[in-house]
């Protein structure tokens, strides 16, 4: 069977249209990505999975954005309410036990719900630190500033995800915390990767999965964003950092970026990413992406049979009841 494309590409609305069924069916992306747009209700999100799992690859991904607080596609009342990640800091600030063990809950119980819900790919947990004067863009979403409590607070998140049986996505290497402007929006540029910022993904360089910052390191690559450059990509994350894993793109429809969906595509491809993440769902530039990307090298195709035996070996039996209920009691 022909390896699928190295791309997770997101779709318009809470249906499957005729067009982007044939489109995902002719292409065969590695996954599908959903948002808040494509999520109505349970029984909606299972009917949209399944269409969606009727044409990918037969291991086809289904990713989400789920780290709780402001970012979760699932939400009350079908699905749980979680703390931002902030709040799990500052519980670990005054208790570290009680503040790794209510990281790992949160990422049980978010990958619960993944789970159930059809997902397999979770981008969480956030490993930026939160910084004084930065914009919010990660604000509450960081666990908080030093990068070894991040790094602790990071990896029971991640742990908990993988308990779950999902694959966590930690995010967004080599660190998007000092920005003052939001990817989403404009460009952010610093004058160079810090040591503080890259630590956290030093200390998980075990993880299945990173995510890429759209920011322009001057010093480091003055032409590219990370996302974008081989010496940052290939160079730091792999080379300083050590990392031998999943290396996914953040979304390359955020307005940090220019140019053509599928060049924005390709050119991440080229730098070192492994699979290339586009959220718009608008089909005209889905289309030009997965017109674009190549199939999934020989290298990547070992790193993702590598997350999915990782997944297998943490994965457990949970009780949602159960770690909810110590969860508040921890959170109260």
């Amino acid at each position: 069977m022909a390896a699928p494309l190295a791309a997770i590409v997101g779709v318009s609305g809470p249906e499957l249209t005729p067009a982007e069924a044939g489109l995902l069916g002719r292409c065969a992306p590695l996954g599908v990505i959903l948002f808040r747009r494509n999520i109505l209700s349970a029984a909606q999100l299972k009917a949209l999975i399944a269409s969606i799992r009727a044409v990918l690859p037969p291991d086809g991904l289904l990713m989400v954005d789920q780290e709780g607080g402001r970012v979760a596609r699932l939400r009350p009342p079908q699905w749980l309410a979680h703390p931002p990640a902030a709040w799990i800091g500052r519980l670990h600030e005054r208790d570290p036990a009680g503040g790794i063990r209510a990281a790992w809950l949160t990422g049980a119980l978010i990958g619960i719900d993944c789970r159930q819900a059809g997902f397999d790919v979770v981008a969480a947990p956030v490993l930026d630190r939160r910084v004084a004067g930065a914009n919010d863009v990660i604000g509450d979403r960081a666990l908080g500033r030093v990068p070894q409590a991040i790094a602790d607070l990071g990896q029971a998140v991640a742990r908990g995800l993988l308990a779950a049986g999902v694959h966590p996505v930690a995010k967004h290497v080599p660190g998007h915390g000092r920005a003052v402007l939001d990817s989403h929006l404009a460009m952010p540029e610093l004058d160079r990767i810090e040591p503080d910022d890259l630590e956290p993904f030093r200390l998980l360089a075990w993880l299945p999965w990173m995510m890429t910052a759209h920011i322009r390191f001057r010093h480091d690559d003055a032409a590219n964003p990370a996302t974008w450059s081989r010496p940052i990509l290939q160079g730091v994350v792999r080379g300083r950092i050590g990392y031998r894993n999943l290396l996914v793109s953040d979304d390359l429809a955020m307005q940090a970026l220019s140019g053509p969906a599928g060049a924005r595509a390709a050119a991440a491809l080229e730098a070192g990413c492994d699979i290339a993440l586009h959220c718009s769902g608008v089909f005209e530039e889905t289309a030009d992406v997965l017109a674009r990307v190549r199939p999934l090298d020989a290298p990547a195709l070992h790193r993702l049979a590598a997350a999915r035996a990782t997944v297998e070996q943490h994965r457990r039996p949970l009780d949602a009841r159960l770690l909810a209920a110590e969860r508040d009691g921890l959170l109260c």
